[in-house]
């Protein structure tokens, strides 16, 4: 099918991509680690409930956690091995968390889903959500939910931007995988009922723009690089034109958005019946010796990976995912999770540590922002305990947290932060009324 040219979108910020480290490195499957700590909250909703105690002997791709409720997701071990506990430890972010703690034996017993009857939408979607997957590209929504949207739609639109700095798994995953990724977005498309599908890739990706532009039954749109494109709301309108209205759902614009590793991980269940419990990580920046994209199972310590990889001396930061979306650590004893896209090593030169000063007034955030919304007083009035101005007169409600306006602030405002700490507020507000 014909290469189609993206709509470009206004506003954003063109960040140096820092992909050429690793975008050459062939995925390697990483030795799984002595001891997993497995989340039970790795997804948007309530958190899983354990079917398995300390003592229990599991096998990898075995359920130790079923979801918590209609916005949930099933777990599963990665290992085979005997549970030790189930304890609060921190997660990446610093808050503790209930994780299933298993040590592993190392002979990497197996179970599989039963195999599926058919491949009719309602089987697909019910083997979807028995298997755990969950939107891979950060958020962690439960695929099957967002494939079961209330409003009518006709496109699948997928996200294979990748435009976060550093990331080249979902990349590595289209050029080794591609008929297998092929196929599990035919699967979504198939479970949500459309015939169009939109396959939307980075220009700076051209082998595999070349690679899924063979395919008929998808459009592939080229996307000019900038960032956030992977962001739902611009992805829809580069790719189709359309427009998703304030405080709409991609649906109320007739698509439904899927990242590259989900199509992945959608394959694997329905043809290999294998439930999800491992993904490809990025491990790169300059702090790392090595720089790979690995095949890693969840709840695999970072720490492991900063062994397998090798760290220089003078690192200082450690990010789980992208540096703009992606969560500085204090610490690398925390853990994986099916939404772990990558681990980044950062030296100084890296990073900006300035401290930040009084906001100048300058209106950089508001330029460049996305979403048109004006960050500077969302700062202002959470700053000052008004949460209910902030969302007023600055929009906070409808901020994808994509960290373009810290990113641009001469003043060096905590901006993300300020903002992620408004959302806080307001949902707990919400949740008291």
């Amino acid at each position: 099918m014909k290469i189609k040219k993206g709509k470009f979108f206004p506003k954003g910020v063109h960040v140096p991509d820092n992909k050429s480290w690793s975008k050459d490195v062939p995925i390697e499957v990483m030795e799984a680690p002595d001891i997993v700590c497995i989340g039970l909250q790795q997804h948007i909703g309530r958190p899983s409930v354990p079917v398995v105690g300390p003592g229990d002997e599991v096998l990898c791709g075995q359920l130790i956690a079923k979801e918590g409720g209609y916005i949930g997701a099933n777990v599963y071990s990665s290992v085979s091995g005997k549970v030790t506990g189930i304890e609060k430890r921190p997660g990446v972010n610093g808050v503790p968390a209930e994780y299933i703690v298993i040590e592993n034996d190392h002979h990497d017993r197996t179970m599989t889903l039963p195999p599926l009857p058919d491949r009719e939408p309602a089987t697909i979607k019910a083997r979807i959500r028995e298997a755990g997957i969950v939107g891979m590209g950060g958020a962690g929504f439960p695929t099957e939910v967002k494939l079961s949207p209330k409003t009518p739609v006709d496109s699948l639109v997928i996200n294979a931007a990748e435009c976060e700095p550093y990331l080249t798994c979902d990349y590595r995953l289209m050029v080794e995988k591609t008929d297998e990724v092929a196929q599990g977005i035919r699967l979504l498309a198939k479970a949500l009922g459309v015939e169009k599908i939109f396959v939307g890739i980075e220009k700076n990706k051209p082998d595999a723009i070349e690679l899924f532009s063979r395919y008929d039954d998808m459009q592939v749109v080229s996307l000019k690089k900038a960032y956030p494109m992977g962001s739902e709301k611009h992805l829809i309108y580069s790719c189709t034109g359309r427009k998703v209205p304030c405080g709409k759902l991609p649906a109320d614009a007739g698509c439904v958005v899927q990242n590259v590793a989900t199509a992945f991980a959608v394959y694997e269940a329905v043809e290999k019946d294998k439930p999800l419990y491992e993904r490809v990580m990025t491990v790169s920046g300059c702090g790392a010796v090595h720089h790979k994209n690995l095949l890693v199972r969840t709840g695999t310590p970072f720490s492991a990976l900063r062994e397998n990889c090798g760290v220089k001396d003078d690192v200082t930061m450690f990010v789980s995912g992208g540096p703009m979306m992606g969560p500085a650590m204090a610490s690398t004893d925390v853990y994986s999770t099916k939404t772990t896209s990558g681990f980044l090593m950062m030296l100084p030169e890296e990073i900006d540590v300035s401290f930040p000063t009084p906001c100048i007034n300058c209106g950089a955030c508001a330029d460049a922002c996305p979403m048109n919304l004006a960050p500077m007083q969302i700062d202002f009035y959470t700053q000052s305990g008004q949460y209910d101005l902030a969302a007023k007169y600055g929009g906070v409600k409808d901020c994808i947290s994509c960290g373009t306006c810290a990113y641009v602030c001469p003043a060096k405002r905590a901006l993300t932060q300020s903002i992620a700490l408004c959302k806080q507020k307001l949902a707990q507000a919400g949740g008291k009324k």
